[in-house]
């Protein structure tokens, strides 16, 4: 089977020869497809790393956990950091672009019932994040501090002293916290319900095999969320912005505690299996780009 960027090569040679609306509409669906898998691709990235670096970060080979923003930050100070920012945050950008379809034009046809718009609710959510990450992204390659995981803590704590300047700031931050922890819920949520082989075209073995993969990913991500969430909680009823720190910064605090190293561990593992299965999903998921953005 061509891949993607084959097939695009294919069918532009084949519409300059040949131009017509169907030559037209079938360009633009490979080329929907192939952004939308390096958009996968480029989250598989992102992920593969945090889990790598948090990994590392256990016996003292790292500095410390990161989270998403985290691994980009540790990213832009590496050799060749510019250019990789630069294609990680066009991949990021890619993978807004597909969420968009999803949740806007309901590439996905999840359909108009109570639960389909749910699900294309959280993928315009999740866009959202996602283009917030491609912004920290071209950010970095303006300006780079010399620590970026402390400057996202530093950062942190300078907006939730913006919000608690605010009339009702402490439960404002309060309502900040109960969603981040909703965020790790409903991720935790996916892990178990979601049949995650009905959006990959690959055999139902290979398919199988690749589920649990997905599971662990989305479990270890709403669980990971669960401490920044409490610190930001916590933040509020005390109204200390200082108690408020980076996603890295939640992980570090719970490795200081007991059993926390396996916790960590646990996390680590989890996010290289979102990681791994988000490069599956850049080959085998289905990808059905919506007819309302094809040209006519």
């Amino acid at each position: 089977m061509p891949s993607p960027l084959r097939r695009l090569q294919t069918r532009l040679i084949d519409m300059v020869r040949n131009p017509g609306r169907r030559r037209r509409e079938a360009v633009a669906r490979d080329g929907v497809e192939l952004v939308a898998r390096i958009g996968y691709g480029a989250r598989g990235f992102v992920y593969l790393s945090v889990g790598v670096i948090t990994l590392l970060s256990l016996p003292g080979w790292m500095d410390e956990a990161v989270g998403t923003r985290g691994a980009i930050g540790w990213l832009a100070v590496q050799p060749f950091g510019r250019a990789w920012l630069l294609l990680l945050g066009l991949g990021l950008c890619a993978f807004v672009f597909w969420r968009f379809l999803q949740a806007v034009f309901d590439a996905d046809h999840e359909g108009g019932s109570r639960q389909g718009w749910n699900t294309r609710f959280s993928q315009a959510c999740s866009g959202l994040g996602y283009a917030f990450l491609a912004f920290s992204a071209f950010s970095l390659l303006i300006h780079t501090p010399a620590d970026p995981a402390a400057g996202e803590a530093v950062q942190g704590q300078q907006q939730a002293r913006q919000v608690l300047s605010l009339p009702f700031g402490n439960w404002i931050l309060v309502g900040v916290g109960l969603c981040i922890a909703g965020v790790g819920v409903a991720n935790v949520v996916r892990a178990v319900r979601t049949d995650f082989t009905e959006y990959l075209a690959c055999s139902a073995r290979l398919c199988r095999r690749v589920a649990p993969l997905a599971r662990a990913g989305y479990l270890a991500r709403g669980l990971a969320w669960l401490p920044l969430a409490t610190l930001v909680v916590l933040a509020g009823f005390h109204s200390e912005a200082s108690d408020v720190t980076s996603f890295g910064g939640a992980l570090e605090a719970v490795e200081r505690q007991p059993a926390g190293a396996w916790f960590l561990t646990l996390a680590a593992l989890g996010f290289i299996a979102f990681g791994t299965f988000s490069f599956i999903e850049a080959r085998f998921r289905k990808i059905r780009p919506p007819r309302e953005v094809l040209p006519t």
